[in-house]
């Protein structure tokens, strides 16, 4: 995986919490705190935690009776989350899943919201979330499900392929939207030492002030940006105004208002 896949930096956490977060993570971030409030955990790590969505629904749901710990690769990202509004009892550090800065049995939870499609090695996260893990903990984390059937994100990548069809940027497909096979999912788990796994398909509504607004998003706060870059250097404007339109021409000019769909894993030791 290039090192750009996994680059959330420079401009893009503003534009990934301002732009992305209301319209693809938010609906998710309340699913995946609804289910882990039940568990009641004392001791909950959340890895790639981005911006902060899931953490502020965490610390709703949770309260201050639970500790709190969210780790994110990126810095820039963690910049971003700590100066969002939530009642911040979370801490915040910055490491990467795949080393886990931890000691066995500090966690009865693990959570991820989308992070995992961007370890570059999977097997070796899922170990780390396992050795950290008490016994009778959980590992809980959703990845999108197929392009097919997330029409937003679908749609902009097909302009941008059409913008640049001799060289098509591919991140979209092959990273965020490119780890959904459930069987492979389940036997990655179970290869790193999980023996109890289910999985839930998750459809919910996927909104934006305008299709303006989700093309912003995806082409400039994530690393889809980079990408459009390499192509075309002087290019992003035009490349977010195409994507824009073909979300028009598909959405209206309107309030963008849409359906999403993930897969929600629940692992087990």
């Amino acid at each position: 995986m290039p090192r750009s896949d996994a680059a959330f930096e420079g401009s893009i956490p503003v534009l990934y919490e301002r732009y992305l977060s209301p319209m693809l993570f938010q609906p998710y971030a309340i699913d995946i705190a609804e289910r882990i409030a039940p568990l009641a955990p004392r001791r909950l790590l959340e890895t790639a935690a981005g911006t902060g969505v899931v953490t502020r629904e965490l610390e709703r749901v949770l309260g201050e009776d639970t500790a709190i710990t969210a780790t994110d690769l990126n810095q820039a990202m963690i910049d971003v989350a700590t100066t969002t509004a939530g009642s911040g009892h979370a801490t915040w550090t910055q490491c990467d899943a795949m080393a886990l800065p931890f000691q066995g049995n500090s966690f009865d939870l693990v959570a991820c919201q989308f992070g995992v499609m961007f370890f570059p090695e999977r097997i070796r996260a899922y170990r780390e979330a396992a050795r950290v893990l008490a016994r009778d903990g959980a590992f809980i984390f959703t990845v999108w499900d197929s392009l097919a059937v997330n029409d937003v994100t679908r749609i902009i990548a097909e302009a941008l392929a059409a913008r640049y069809p001799d060289d098509p940027p591919s991140f979209i497909e092959r990273v965020p939207f490119g780890y959904f096979d459930v069987d492979l999912i389940r036997s990655e788990l179970i290869e790193s030492g999980f023996s109890e796994v289910a999985a839930e398909t998750v459809t919910l509504p996927s909104r934006a002030g305008s299709a303006r607004d989700a093309a912003i998003g995806v082409c400039q706060g994530s690393p889809v940006k980079a990408e459009i870059e390499s192509r075309e250097a002087d290019g992003l404007q035009a490349a977010t105004e195409g994507a824009a339109q073909a979300l028009v021409a598909r959405f209206g000019s309107g309030r963008l208002e849409s359906s999403m769909q993930a897969i929600t894993m629940t692992a087990r030791l």
